[in-house]
C-alpha cells in the first residue's frame, strides 16, 4: 500500500490500476498483480508487530487471545487477504489452527512456500518482547477463494466458524460501497463471541480521497457498533455516528500500538470486536 508522501503526488500505482476497472472485477484486478509480480505494491515482509504484541500481551486471558477451547480443542483464526502469510504462521506459532484466505492462486502457492519454510525456522519476527512460542503450534492452511462468495469455508476446518480474524490491509483494499457486506460477512464467518481484530490502516488519509487504499478514519466504528454503511468522512462528528442503528459487534479494546508498520506510526489503531 502507499504512503502518505506518495498519495500527496501523482496518483499511486494502485489507484491508477482499479479507477477504470468495475468493481465486481476488482477481485480479478488483484490477482493480477500477484500474476505479474507487483504485490510488493503492499507487502510488508514480516507478521504485523501490533498484532504480535496483543496477542502475546493477552495470550493468557481466555476472553482474548488464549488460544485453546475450554474442552481442550484448538480455537480457529482467519486472516483473509492474508497474502504471504506472515500473520497467518504468527497464529499459527502462538497456539491458532490458523487459515489465510486469498483470491489468487499466485499468492496462496507463495503463501505455501513461506509457511514451509517458517515453521520449521520462525524468525523472530514472529514474536514480540514476550516470546513465548507456544508449546503445541496450531496448523496452518491457505486456501483460494473469494472471500464474499460460498464454498472456500468448506476447507476450513469443515466448515466451522471462526474464533478470531486479523484484517489490516483487506477493509481498506476495498471498494467503499463493498463496507458493509465486509461488516456482514464477517459477522457471519465468527461465532457468537468471536474476535475481530483490526489494525486499522490508513487513518492518516481522508475518507474521500480514492484508493486504494481508501482511508478508514471512523469507519470500523461505523461498520461493527453503529451498523453504518462505513461510508464516513473525516468531518462526521462521534455523535452522528452513535444515532446510526446499533451493529452485531461489541468494542473490547481500542488502543494505539506502540509497535506497527512504519507506514503507519502514529496514526494506526488496533482495536478488537467481539461478535454479540
Amino acid at each position: 500500500m502507499s504512503t502518505p508522501a506518495q498519495e500527496s503526488g501523482t496518483k499511486s500505482r494502485l489507484i491508477s490500476h482499479f479507477e477504470e476497472r468495475p468493481i465486481q472485477d476488482h477481485g480479478s484486478g488483484w490477482s493480477s498483480l500477484w500474476d505479474t509480480g507487483n504485490s510488493n505494491l503492499w507487502d510488508r515482509g514480516i507478521p504485523s508487530p501490533a498484532l504480535v504484541d496483543i496477542i502475546e500481551n493477552h495470550q493468557q486471558d481466555q476472553d482474548l487471545f488464549y488460544p485453546f477451547t475450554a474442552d481442550g480443542g484448538r480455537k480457529r483464526a482467519l486472516v483473509p487477504g492474508c497474502g504471504r502469510g506472515y500473520d497467518v504462521v504468527m497464529l499459527a506459532l502462538h497456539g491458532f489452527d490458523a487459515y489465510g484466505l486469498e483470491i489468487s492462486q499466485t499468492a496462496v502457492a507463495e503463501a505455501e512456500k513461506y509457511a514451509s519454510s517458517e515453521l520449521k525456522e520462525p524468525t523472530e519476527h514472529n514474536f514480540g518482547s514476550v516470546g513465548n512460542l507456544s508449546e503445541r503450534p496450531g496448523t496452518v492452511k491457505f486456501v483460494e477463494g473469494d472471500f464474499f462468495a460460498d464454498g472456500w469455508e468448506s476447507q476450513c476446518s469443515d466448515g466451522e466458524k471462526f474464533d478470531l480474524i486479523y484484517d489490516y490491509t483487506f477493509l481498506c483494499a476495498l471498494h467503499p460501497s463493498q463496507r458493509r457486506d465486509w461488516a456482514t460477512r464477517m459477522a457471519s464467518l465468527l461465532e457468537k463471541g468471536g474476535l475481530l481484530v483490526c489494525l486499522e490502516f490508513p487513518m492518516y488519509k481522508d475518507p474521500k480521497l480514492p484508493g486504494p487504499p481508501w482511508g478508514l478514519n471512523g469507519v470500523h466504528w461505523n461498520l461493527l457498533s453503529t451498523g453504518g454503511d462505513g461510508l464516513v468522512t473525516s468531518d462526521m462528528e462521534e455523535a452522528e455516528r452513535e444515532k446510526l442503528s446499533e451493529g452485531q459487534f461489541t468494542r473490547k479494546v481500542y488502543i494505539k500500538p506502540e509497535r506497527t508498520y512504519e507506514m503507519g506510526k502514529g496514526t494506526d489503531m488496533l482495536s478488537v470486536y467481539v461478535r454479540k
